[in-house]
């Protein structure tokens, strides 16, 4: 894992992203690249300096995978990382984020359980000198955040919503069909514009009839998954299975959020008596939800490679270092309330059977399950 990390790390700048979309609450506009170097310099700091490095709870295998690739990446950088999961909540965040500035961390990292609720610590944090990045969840209403790595999370609705279509057309024959939607945590920064994204593909065909939600549950905060938990999901869909479809009436699809939630709403469904399978999206190429889309169960995934997102964070740490700005492709889409945050984001890939042992050619550990 280290040398994937350190070829990552060495690797060519990804080029510019095209981005297509927008959400009310953070995305504004259409990307501006913009060349590292082009703002003032920065005051750089030692090349042995703490570097901290807050993820929220182990919630998936991507957040797993972060924490081993953060420690290897930044030790072999010549850093002292300090990784940490906040898995108590959001308290144990904020008293980490304060432990972190106050062990003189000139850099933190910040994968935020709410990300609204860290301001207070992140303001100390940049007042004694730290770079604030905010790492795959943007950081909301505080200017104490520097810089936005993530993937293009509104992409990866628009992905999500156009594979449940793509599989309802494919898979279960006729128009119009019946659906339900997931979203996730309200506390995460992430899950508003994955839900956005997704809706700006399937609200028309709600719309124009192709596509009925029989629970009539639409709205995000109807929707909503707090954190991101698959036995929350799950009760919510043991409920909807009984009052809406206990009739024998099919549910055909339904937009997952993430992997997790998609495993807890098949569970359901199958405990419900239903013996076909809706068309389900998910979000992470989990090792369990790539086995079932291999199986035909799960019908598509998004790949969001961590090693890409760690190997861009601490590219960007490596030149706030050296005293250059680190290089952002986005200018003006994502607004956290109070700044709009500059940027940069990598391109999300849909994974369905037809096309999994391409993307996933070059990971060792999902390749396999395609074979």
């Amino acid at each position: 894992m280290k040398k994937i990390a350190v070829a990552l790390i060495a690797a060519s700048t990804v080029g510019a992203l095209a981005l297509t979309g927008c959400s009310s609450d953070d995305r504004d506009s259409e990307a501006t690249p913009t060349s590292s170097g082009s703002a003032a310099a920065l005051p750089g700091f030692p090349a042995d300096a703490t570097i901290g490095v807050a993820l929220p709870q182990k919630t998936s295998e991507n957040w797993v995978l972060a924490e081993q690739l953060f420690n290897d990446g930044l030790k072999d950088a010549g850093f002292k990382p300090i990784v940490q999961f906040g898995n108590s909540g959001v308290p144990e965040q904020q008293n980490q984020i304060q432990a972190m500035t106050e062990q003189g961390a000139k850099v933190i990292v910040v994968g935020a359980i709410d990300g609204s609720q860290l301001g207070s610590q992140l303001q100390a944090a940049k007042d004694a000198g730290a770079y604030i990045i905010a790492y795959d969840r943007l950081v909301k209403n505080t200017p104490a955040v520097d810089q936005y790595i993530a993937f293009d999370n509104f992409k990866v609705g628009e992905l999500q919503g156009q594979a449940l279509l793509d599989g309802l057309g494919k898979l279960k024959g006729d128009k119009p069909y019946n659906i339900e939607l997931v979203a996730g945590s309200p506390d995460d920064a992430n899950a508003t514009p994955f839900f956005e994204g997704a809706m700006s593909i399937l609200q028309p065909k709600i719309d124009d009839g192709t596509l009925k939600v029989v629970s009539g549950q639409t709205t995000f905060d109807q929707v909503a998954t707090q954190g991101w938990k698959a036995e929350n999901v799950q009760k919510r869909f043991d409920t909807i299975m009984s009052a809406n479809y206990a009739d024998g009436t099919e549910l055909q699809g339904v937009l997952s959020p993430n992997d997790t939630l998609a495993r807890g709403v098949l569970t359901s469904v199958k405990q419900a008596g239903q013996t076909e399978v809706p068309v389900i999206t998910g979000q992470d190429s989990e090792v369990e939800s790539v086995k079932l889309i291999m199986q035909g169960v799960q019908y598509s995934t998004i790949y969001k490679d961590t090693r890409e997102l760690v190997a861009e964070t601490i590219k960007a740490i490596q030149a706030v270092q050296k005293g250059e700005q680190p290089e952002i492709n986005d200018t003006k889409s994502y607004n956290n309330g109070v700044k709009v945050v500059p940027s940069y984001l990598l391109e999300p890939k849909i994974v369905t059977k037809d096309n999994a042992a391409e993307v996933y050619a070059n990971d060792a550990t999902l390749a396999p399950l395609t074979k």
